[in-house]
């Protein structure tokens, strides 16, 4: 399937970005997820982030390489992390979960985890990641697969996978995917905390079109061009 073709699809899939935003209201964030989450420390760019953006947020994070949030249940850890620290936010994040049994497992294991976040009184959030470049005919399988996860939960989307595709769309030369074509590169991490960070403050401050700001908060360089860096801004803030 080609590229404006899977765009177009997981566009209407998808629910409108930010309209979960808890602007004022969110003093902590856990992340609970794998290596999507904690290649290159992607929690810390969100805290990062949000401190550019004028907002105090504690960060943590309990990632697990290939863990699924049933794995993560069955483990305990994350659910010890929930009761002591009573997180305003919790985004969940599994493998793309575009098949039929990956899409079972985060329905199912997402309601459990939802409805523990929401008796510790947070709210549960869904970090919607994107599949392997070598099956990039799944992207809106992945979108329909998160989409359906939020919804149920009354949960956050924060369409990370699909903020992917707005950035291709504007500039495919654009380096999203690692050396492997599945973890993300330090740019790809960088779009997915920007995508997140509007899901839960709301717009993106002009000043994170600066390219200091931008490694500061990315914690290194990232390789782009001041247009590029608008593109990616561009992308998070259109993602849906």
């Amino acid at each position: 399937m080609r590229l404006a073709a899977i765009l177009a699809l997981c566009l209407t899939l998808a629910e409108p970005a930010g309209a979960g935003s808890r602007e004022g209201q969110i003093s902590s964030i856990l992340f609970v997820g794998n290596s999507l989450t904690y290649g290159n420390e992607l929690p810390s760019i969100v805290c990062r982030l949000a401190a550019a953006g004028g907002h105090s947020v504690r960060c943590d994070s309990v990632a697990r390489p290939n863990f699924s949030l049933g794995d993560h249940w069955e483990e305990g850890t994350a659910a010890r992390r929930i009761r002591k620290m009573k997180p305003s936010i919790v985004v969940m994040q599994q493998g793309p979960s575009g098949s039929v049994e990956g899409r079972a497992l985060l329905l199912t294991d997402g309601a459990r985890w939802s409805e523990r976040i929401s008796k510790s009184g947070g709210r549960p959030a869904f970090f919607m990641v994107w599949p392997a470049g070598s099956r990039f005919s799944d992207f809106p399988r992945v979108t329909e697969s998160y989409r359906m996860a939020s919804l149920e939960t009354n949960g956050i989307l924060l369409p990370a996978g699909n903020a992917w595709l707005e950035a291709w769309r504007r500039d495919r030369t654009l380096k999203l995917y690692g050396p492997d074509g599945f973890h993300p590169s330090l740019a790809g991490s960088y779009l997915a905390a920007l995508t997140i960070y509007r899901g839960l403050f709301g717009e993106i401050p002009p000043s994170f079109a600066d390219v200091r700001v931008a490694t500061d908060a990315a914690g290194g360089e990232l390789g782009l061009t001041p247009a590029q860096l608008r593109t990616l801004i561009e992308a998070a803030g259109a993602a849906k």
